[in-house]
């Protein structure tokens, strides 16, 4: 079983221990298929994503930095894999923002709270833009055809977070992470993360092949949107 350090460390393939809790509305042959349907889409939109993906790679370059980071996540039944983006922060962008935690007290609240910075000082200005349009998470269409996320899913969680999940929390591990999902498209502004996890789990609860093309859907112009 992998230590905290590990998992930090991006080390997939291990386990994370927390118990998980079945998804009842979802059966063998119902996964099957969404996963041949993930498979499929992931295929078509290759040729028009790939050349997109490079030419926002070469962009995110110009600082001097790497075009794509990983980090750790927690998958389906526990499982630790890389999830991949493209880069929308500094070089170094974890000593900046301790730094700036350290010297802005309502920052540090907030961080706390969410894990999340409103005014993040650690986002270069095209990671402002990928961001906005969601552009930094297309890399991730790699971890669906690999098998670790689906196209849509419960929101994909770094270690640390799913360290503190209370026993509810951990049912959102029954089902793979997503690139999108419920909570995407219907409140992604929302600061809570018992509102966010609520509505990954009626997600899980009313699964279906149906369900999941009608939030991809939703997701386009929810990007092209800012939301």
């Amino acid at each position: 079983m992998a230590h905290y350090s590990d998992l930090d460390a991006g080390i997939a393939g291990a386990s994370y221990s927390a118990p998980v809790v079945p998804a009842a509305s979802a059966g063998a042959y119902e996964i099957f298929f969404k996963r041949v349907l993930d498979i499929l889409l992931v295929l078509l939109a290759a040729p028009f994503v790939v050349p997109v993906v490079l030419g926002l790679g070469l962009i995110v370059r110009r600082d001097g930095g790497a075009a794509f980071y990983c980090q750790p996540r927690i998958g389906r039944g526990g499982k630790v894999f890389r999830l991949w983006k493209l880069r929308s922060m500094v070089v170094d962008a974890d000593r900046k923002l301790e730094a700036y935690l350290c010297g802005n007290p309502l920052a540090r609240a907030e961080w706390d709270e969410t894990q999340k910075l409103k005014e993040d000082p650690r986002i270069t200005a095209a990671g402002r833009l990928i961001r906005k349009t969601s552009l930094d998470e297309l890399p991730q269409l790699w971890n669906v055809l690999r098998g670790e996320m689906s196209l849509v899913g419960p929101r994909p969680a770094p270690p640390r977070e799913v360290s503190e999940y209370d026993l509810w929390h951990r049912r959102r591990l029954s089902m793979k992470p997503g690139i999108t999902g419920l909570w995407q498209v219907t409140a992604r502004r929302s600061g809570d993360f018992d509102d966010r996890a609520q509505l990954d789990l009626s997600y899980i609860d009313r699964w279906s092949l149906w369900l999941d093309l009608k939030i991809l859907a939703r997701t386009v112009p929810a990007a092209l949107e800012g939301r």
